[in-house]
């Protein structure tokens, strides 16, 4: 089976905001796909469903961002699920907006949510598909900035970019990681 893990804050408040890209990921691809991502179990919201034959699980934790690995830990045990199985969707300032880039390891280069998931499987090997938000303008907190809405001006930027995501994951299902990298990193 695999499994794809979008980050981000459970409520309306957070809903459009940068910080919750990752749900607008699983969000999509669970409309693309048919799945209803509803099922509440592992501290998060769970879809499964059959994508050309694959099977597929669509996480969205609900445990807000920092503890994300609680969800994604939860997850593994209670599916005996393999984290090389799984792609962890979520928000990097280190990206431009409206590009994205697919690593299989990593630090969680100040990701509070990639820090959990690392701290609770014990591993920076895990497949991930970083969506592009840019860095704050100098004097703005961190903390504002990815819980603030994109403006109008990124929209097509935004729509875009959780496309192109989509898409890579879709590709992923059916093609190795190093060759979903290989084609969407650019």
């Amino acid at each position: 089976m695999k499994w794809i893990v979008g980050l981000g804050n459970p409520g309306t408040a957070y809903q459009g905001t940068r910080h919750n890209v990752g749900f607008m990921v699983v969000d999509m691809l669970a409309k693309r796909w048919g799945i209803n991502v509803s099922q509440s179990k592992c501290k998060g919201l769970i879809g499964e469903g059959n994508v050309g034959g694959t099977k597929v699980a669509l996480i969205k934790p609900m445990t807000y961002m920092n503890l994300s690995g609680e969800t994604v830990r939860g997850f593994m045990d209670y599916f005996k699920a393999d984290l090389e199985d799984a792609i962890i969707v979520y928000d990097d300032m280190d990206t431009v907006t409206g590009k994205i880039r697919l690593r299989y390891q990593g630090s969680a280069g100040g990701h509070n949510g990639i820090k959990s998931i690392i701290q609770h499987t014990g591993t920076q090997n895990f497949n991930r598909i970083r969506l592009g938000i840019s860095r704050p303008q100098p004097g703005m907190s961190i903390s504002d900035y990815v819980l603030s809405n994109f403006p109008k001006s990124e929209g097509d930027l935004l729509k875009s970019m959780v496309e192109e995501s989509c898409d890579a994951a879709e590709f992923a299902l059916t093609n190795t990681f190093e060759r979903t990298m290989a084609k969407y990193n650019r």
